[in-house]
């Protein structure tokens, strides 16, 4: 009879998986629905209040993101330097993969927005905000790459049935 009680490693991994996909799909949805409120299409008004209103570094990241991805994702990087294989290293790899996302997002896309959410509609701030925008493209591939490949270890951990 197989052991049925996941491991610590197995429940993280899973929780990993989860995270990366709520990051990506929610990602997603902010740069579609949630950035045109904020910069209009023509790329010629950037509205701050908009991006108060929606507020949602605090009302949805902070909580649901930023602090937990950045945690799982650092105990990934531990669990799967105890793991073997091919679950190694594509556990390995989606835990470096997510390390790059969460270094941008606290140098660079977490700093920018709440300057940004300070700014006054100007050609400056429509440039930033433009270029935050072009550069979310980066985090969004960061966070697919992640998601596949915690995806891939995760089929591994089924194979071999351990962690």
């Amino acid at each position: 009879m197989m052991n049925l009680k996941p491991s610590a490693a197995e429940i993280l991994l899973w929780l990993f998986v989860l995270n990366l996909g709520v990051a990506f799909g929610a990602g997603l949805y902010e740069h579609r629905i949630s950035l045109p409120r904020w910069l209009d299409a023509t790329g010629a008004h950037w509205s701050a209040e908009a991006a108060r209103q929606d507020d949602v570094g605090r009302r949805f990241w902070g909580l649901v993101n930023t602090g937990p991805l950045t945690l799982l994702t650092l105990a990934s990087l531990y669990f799967a330097t105890q793991a073997t294989g091919p679950l190694r290293a594509w556990w390995l790899g989606a835990a470096l993969v997510a390390l790059a996302d969460r270094l941008l997002t606290f140098a660079y896309f977490i700093p920018t927005m709440i300057r940004l959410m300070q700014s006054a509609d100007s050609p400056a701030a429509v440039e930033t905000a433009l270029r935050w925008a072009r550069m979310n493209h980066l985090r969004h591939a960061l966070a697919a790459g992640a998601w596949f490949a915690a995806l891939q270890a995760l089929s591994w951990l089924r194979v071999k049935g351990n962690a």
